[in-house]
């Protein structure tokens, strides 16, 4: 496990970060790739959004600018990051800021349509345990898209990127949300044009109701009709 995939030690890393965030992010993360990750989703009007990780607000800004999107949900641990966001929004404005951790989201089962998350997962201590509260907040057939730094191809890199935080790389990204239970899972790989691939983008869809429905069963849960049994009498 890396050094920054520890909960206090990001926090405090992102004290200082958040001072120069915003300046040196376009370097890594741009609006370009901002604009083709957001492609890749299917928003749909009325579709609930949220931000997971959402730092200073700039993956919320770009989500806000969608045609079908007038309110975001915005979480991060981070007071400081979280404190650059309220500047740019406000705290009662289009975006419902939360201080929270990814693993343990403070929102009800079923209230998203889709779930975002760019340059979060790197600082997760068990990325799966986080992708399975994804999915359980997600509406059932919902989309889920996370951004983060794609595994080096270099021996010195990997063991500097190793010792760090987490970097993953298609088959590992997989794997982890094929733990969380999602399905149709895709991957592209984008970046600025220096180093083209230096980030992962994975969308997936948790599974339909009727799916979610069969897993219940599978797992010896009751599945009753919103009418009840009386129905049936």
């Amino acid at each position: 496990m890396g050094i920054l995939e520890n909960k206090a030690r990001a926090r405090l890393f992102y004290k200082y970060l958040s001072k120069v965030y915003d300046t040196i992010n376009p370097f890594i993360w741009n609006e370009e790739m901002r604009t083709e990750a957001i492609g890749m989703l299917d928003i749909e009007p009325d579709d609930r959004v949220l931000d997971v990780g959402c730092g200073t607000g700039f993956a919320t800004e770009g989500l806000l600018a969608h045609e079908n999107v007038d309110e975001v949900w915005g979480l991060d641990q981070s007071p400081d990051q979280l404190e650059k966001a309220y500047a740019k929004f406000g705290k009662h404005g289009p975006v419902h800021f939360h201080m929270g951790d990814a693993e343990r989201l403070p929102f009800a089962t079923n209230s998203f349509d889709v779930i975002w998350s760019s340059g979060s997962i790197e600082y997760w201590p068990n990325p799966v345990r986080a992708l399975r509260e994804f999915r359980r907040v997600v509406k059932p057939g919902g989309q889920v898209l996370v951004v983060g730094p794609n595994y080096p191809k270099t021996t010195v890199m990997q063991k500097v990127a190793d010792a760090i935080m987490l970097f993953y790389d298609e088959e590992e990204a997989d794997e982890m949300f094929t733990a969380a239970g999602f399905e149709d899972i895709q991957h592209r790989l984008m970046g600025p044009e220096y180093d083209p691939d230096i980030a992962i983008t994975t969308v997936a869809r948790a599974p339909g109701a009727d799916d979610a429905a069969d897993e219940a069963a599978e797992e010896g849960e009751t599945i009753e009709d919103d009418a009840g049994p009386e129905a049936e009498a």
